[in-house]
């Protein structure tokens, strides 16, 4: 486990690669909003209140009319106007992440009207079945397929934004009825989502998510171990290639955490600190046969996967069971 120093540095490194904007970019200086979010959460778990309340705004800002955000930013402009579905869903998750760490009601009165525009904006792109595709082009046309890792994300964010429609006296009973139909997919009909079964995001995600939990969560877990958890090094990002990657590692603990493997999930976080470099922040990954960072950058959502995934094994903030704990699942 890290200590609160280290997690503090983890953090501060995050921090500082934050724009005055509040925007928290890639090595390469673009912007998205999945990892944006997910670096806000990190910054509020370790205590960085301002910085995570700046990244907020900056997302409520950036936010269009129809409810989704661009697929890319740079210095403040957009460069790929496409539209991701679990990006605009995981407005729902930060937000959640941010009530729970601070308990901010007013925060989350502030944000409603983001997540509500978001959410609805990401199941626009439900089929018939329930499966939400994964994206609208710069033409606003959606994508001819799904995605099981985002959907799995998708899953999660509903029942997220579920709770915080019941915090703000807004029910949605059609955001639960579209959350159940969408973790039915996502646990049980592969076939409905495009094969990207190399990655090793879409063995974990439907455990990460929530949508699969208890014994079904233990076997899908151990039937893709081999192929994508390397020992002594961490989990795989495709299982072709010899290359483990931190955030992929952290979020493989996330899902071991949720579903009760505690022991392992601890083991999975040792690896990860073979990676971590003087300032606290992460490789991206390693490249195990040629024993040589890959890619050659240390990036922010790497960072912080880290925290997140420290956090969940040790508590040190209220958020701790943001992937644990589903509300309503």
């Amino acid at each position: 486990m890290l200590s609160t120093a280290d997690v503090l540095a983890t953090g501060q490194f995050i921090a500082g690669l934050q724009a005055p904007s509040g925007a928290i970019a890639w090595p390469d200086g673009h912007v998205d909003a999945w990892d944006h979010i997910e670096c806000a959460m990190a910054l509020s778990a370790c205590g960085f209140r301002d910085q995570a309340r700046s990244a907020y705004t900056w997302l409520r800002d950036a936010q269009r009319a129809d409810g989704s955000w661009a697929r890319s930013w740079l210095d403040g402009t957009v460069t790929d106007p496409a539209a991701e579905a679990h990006h605009a869903a995981y407005a729902a998750v930060g937000t959640w992440h941010e009530y729970l760490v601070t308990a901010d009601l007013a925060f989350v009165q502030a944000m409603w009207p983001t997540v509500q525009l978001a959410v609805d904006w990401t199941l626009s792109l439900s089929t018939p079945r329930g499966e939400v595709l994964w994206e609208r082009d710069a033409n606003g046309t959606a994508g001819e397929f799904a995605l099981l890792s985002g959907c799995a994300s998708i899953y999660h964010a509903l029942h997220c934004a579920v709770a915080l429609a019941k915090l703000v006296s807004e029910p949605r009973p059609d955001w639960e009825q579209a959350a159940d139909r969408l973790g039915y997919l996502v646990a049980r009909c592969p076939e409905a989502f495009a094969d990207k079964s190399r990655f090793a995001m879409d063995w974990y995600y439907p455990v990460l998510g929530g949508a699969a939990r208890g014994v079904t969560a233990a076997a899908r877990l151990a039937d893709g171990w081999s192929r994508f958890v390397v020992p002594g090094r961490g989990c795989r990002c495709v299982s072709d290639e010899p290359w483990v990657t931190v955030a992929e590692t952290c979020e493989l603990v996330l899902a071991l955490d949720a579903c009760g493997m505690r022991g392992m999930a601890v083991e999975v976080f040792a690896t990860v600190a073979a990676q971590r470099r003087p300032d606290g922040s992460y490789w991206t990954g390693w490249q195990f046969v040629n024993e040589e960072p890959f890619p050659a950058e240390y990036s922010s959502w790497t960072a912080a996967s880290v925290v997140l995934a420290c956090d969940a094994l040790t508590g040190f903030s209220a958020g701790a069971g943001i992937f644990r704990d589903v509300p309503g699942s």
